[in-house]
């Protein structure tokens, strides 16, 4: 039996995946899944770059304004909720397009990924608590080198949740290496790039962009106290940097520096991520003719 054909739009942040997605959803008879792991928050407009119902231009999509942003997600819901929708939008005989920059989100619904319940140890997990981040990722290179070496040393959660692994017997990356990492689909995995000082412009543009369409305004309507930032929605680049502000330790202008800043770290990260994770097909948006030549070869793709 052939594989689903998928077709994945992926890059980093500002780069114009939205656009590009709907454009080929047009030409190839395609319906979308968000691949991004904030757009789904029915609050969480405008430091999501949520696409709006004017953008999709009369394409469907899917996972998209559909979770209240005190609702719990996570890479094992989308996964289960993509490939629903993967074989919905095929059995309708059109093109199943997901469309993101969360890597690990599109990985783990296109590619034989197992999640398994997890578990935890109070008293272990207050003694995580306690430690530095520096401290946590120490312990995490002592215990479990390779996946120290894949984790962020900033990225405290998934070290917690590495650590706890190992505590309760099953280190990361023994689990991973027990995955076989097959593509489920009959996937091309077409990424957008740009050469990257224009796309750091594009970036700090776009944040600007997003105090004049009123971010400060939508924080304001959401956050009731310090324990909003606790939540995995809030988790988000564009909405974690206000804890600052709204505790009167930052101004705005510190504020929007660092998400700028954060962003232009985070999009150099998505490459790295997708250039080690996934067979990607990379095109430069300003090369001239590149849509034409964009659309030739999702054309070739599709005829097999």
């Amino acid at each position: 039996m052939d594989k689903v054909k998928v077709l994945a739009v992926i890059g980093p942040t500002g780069v114009g995946k939205s656009k590009m997605a709907i454009e080929l959803a047009k030409k190839f008879n395609g319906e979308i899944i968000s691949g991004d792991a904030y757009q789904v928050y029915k609050q969480l407009s405008i430091g999501s770059a949520k696409i709006t119902p004017e953008e999709m231009d009369g394409i469907t999509h899917y996972l998209v304004d559909c979770y209240d942003y005190e609702d719990t997600y996570n890479v094992k819901i989308f996964q289960e909720q993509a490939r629903k929708y993967i074989s919905e939008i095929q059995a309708k005989g059109k093109l199943p397009i997901i469309c993101g920059g969360t890597g690990l989100y599109i990985k783990a619904a296109l590619y034989d990924y197992v999640f398994e319940e997890e578990q935890e140890d109070e008293a272990y997990s207050k003694l995580l608590n306690s430690l530095s981040d520096t401290e946590l990722y120490e312990r995490l290179k002592q215990e479990d080198i390779e996946s120290a070496q894949a984790l962020h040393p900033n990225n405290t959660r998934r070290i917690k949740r590495a650590l706890m692994m190992n505590h309760l017997g099953h280190k990361k990356s023994e689990r991973l290496q027990k995955q076989n990492h097959e593509m489920l689909y009959d996937a091309y995995i077409l990424g957008l790039t740009v050469e990257r000082s224009e796309l750091y412009k594009r970036i700090d543009a776009r944040v600007v962009k997003m105090m004049d369409m009123g971010l400060l305004e939508e924080l304001q309507d959401i956050v009731k106290d310090d324990t909003t930032f606790a939540l995995q929605s809030m988790r988000g680049i564009g909405y974690k940097e206000w804890q600052s502000y709204f505790q009167k330790e930052a101004s705005m202008e510190e504020t929007i520096s660092l998400i700028q800043k954060n962003t232009r770290n985070f999009a150099k990260r998505q490459y790295t991520w997708f250039n080690n994770q996934m067979d990607v097909h990379w095109f430069d948006i300003r090369k001239p003719n590149i849509k034409d030549d964009i659309q030739q070869q999702v054309q070739n793709f599709i005829e097999g």
